[in-house]
């Protein structure tokens, strides 16, 4: 009875010794509006597809943006979706085919590097508008709001296949801002061209663009030491940004909450992982360092954009899972191009990574099916064998990877969006056109047809622009 007793007591101090469980923090009380950069819903997608009847293309080459490759083939599109591809497949009753024989079908081209809207034409200082250079860290602006919809270069991109492109600030500071992905479809505001449910992107520049801009302002950056100080200040201040609202809201909002900084909330959403890293950089020492900077802080760099050194460091971009959108022959317009080669996006693909062809240009824009063709020419050269439905890959399904939409568009596979291209021959031909255009199953260009053929009064008097007798 004594032990039975003795262990009673024992169970009861030991019962007493617990603490009593901490009550649960109070929620903290929402913010006026705008204060709290979590309730932020950003600027959302007005776009609305356009409900079309089912539509079968019959007998084309069909490059699926899978590595696949389908001889007479078929591609269903139902309700704006990819409904079924493959070869020989049966259209069924009700569905409007498309005789697509002697042609291809690829998925809709996407552009992950373009200033259209921000740099619109013509190109007068009235529309320059994609570099914000008042100062090294201007990542409180947003791309989006510098965009105007009716830039002529929207249409001629959709004209030669462009469905879906990324639009960047430029490369002038250390953190340029915001970028905002877009659907290609004509629009009287921005909103209605945005992509629902891309992931916001943010644009930072490294290599001779900011150290120059700011040192001949007698400012810093004035050198790549300078640059990387740059990066390294202002997440220091973005993580510590971030701790103090997750503390105040820890602590059941008691006391007043930060002061709310534009610049800092796409800071710290890089850091959450919300935002996506697009990092114009050229030459592949300055590539490890910013890996080495992203590493110190904590976030992921989704890309290098240009990257004409890639090359070089190609397996360690491939570990990384880093995509590196570039160029097949742009060269030597500064010192950090000089070591820029051909074969740059052949090797990153035979490395195991992530290769993007991309344009930067209005007019490359038009013809990324053709730079991609010149990249794998070049490889070819080389030595490195990369099959057509490989290399499709580089201006579809890879650059909707590294623009967080892979899940949506991309590839010609069952339930994605019926982003597609007719072209009148193979797209690594010269001689290739685009035939049609649909975005969401919705055509938005026919080549045949006058009426898809839009004609800006900002181009008037321009060479090019006559209509067709």
């Amino acid at each position: 009875m004594r032990y039975a007793a003795t262990l009673a007591a024992l169970a009861l101090a030991g019962c007493a010794a617990k603490p009593a469980p901490a009550p649960a923090a109070a929620s903290a009380k929402p913010l006026p509006a705008g204060l709290d950069p979590s309730r932020d819903p950003g600027f959302p997608s007005s776009y609305v597809a356009r409900p079309q009847p089912p539509v079968a293309l019959v007998g084309a080459t069909v490059l699926t943006g899978t590595g696949a490759e389908i001889v007479a083939g078929t591609v269903l599109v139902r309700d704006g979706r990819i409904e079924a591809v493959g070869a020989a497949l049966p259209v069924p009753a009700g569905y409007a085919a498309i005789d697509a024989r002697g042609r291809w079908v690829t998925p809709g081209v996407i552009d992950a590097h373009s200033h259209l809207g921000v740099y619109a034409h013509p190109g007068v200082p009235a529309h320059d508008d994609g570099n914000e250079l008042t100062d090294p860290n201007t990542a409180q602006v947003w791309a989006e709001h510098s965009v105007w919809p009716q830039d002529p270069g929207f249409d001629t991109a959709r004209e030669a296949g462009v469905t879906a492109m990324q639009i960047l600030p430029g490369s002038g500071n250390l953190f340029g801002g915001r970028s905002v992905t877009l659907k290609n479809v004509p629009s009287d505001t921005v909103q209605g061209m945005k992509f629902p449910g891309a992931p916001y992107g943010l644009k930072m520049a490294c290599g001779e663009n900011p150290k120059r801009v700011y040192g001949a302002k007698g400012r810093a950056p004035s050198t790549r030491m300078g640059n990387v100080a740059g990066y390294r200040a202002a997440w220091i201040n973005a993580a510590d940004y971030a701790r103090k609202w997750d503390k105040w809201r820890a602590d059941g909002g008691k006391g007043d909450p930060p002061k709310r900084d534009l610049q800092l909330d796409t800071l710290a959403g890089v850091l959450k992982g919300e935002i996506l890293i697009h990092n114009h950089c050229y030459r592949a020492d300055e590539m490890a360092i910013m890996i080495d900077v992203a590493r110190e802080f904590g976030y992921k760099i989704t890309a290098f954009h240009h990257a004409t050194e890639a090359y070089k460091i190609a397996p360690l971009l491939a570990r990384e899972g880093i995509c590196v959108a570039t160029w097949a022959n742009w060269w030597g317009y500064k010192m950090e191009v000089y070591d820029a080669i051909e074969e740059n996006a052949a090797m990153i693909e035979r490395a195991g990574g992530c290769a993007v062809i991309h344009s930067d240009d209005g007019i490359l824009i038009q013809h990324l099916n053709q730079e991609a063709a010149v990249a794998l020419s070049a490889g070819r050269r080389a030595g490195i064998r990369i099959s057509e439905g490989e290399a499709v890959k580089w201006f579809t399904a890879n650059p909707a990877k590294m623009l967080g939409i892979a899940d949506k568009t991309g590839s010609i596979e069952p339930g994605k969006a019926a982003d597609l291209v007719l072209w009148s021959a193979d797209p690594f031909s010269i001689y290739a056109l685009a035939d049609r255009v649909w975005i969401d199953g919705a055509m938005v260009y026919d080549r045949k047809d006058p009426a898809y053929r839009r004609h800006s009064d900002f181009l008037l008097g321009q060479p090019g622009q006559e209509l067709p007798r």
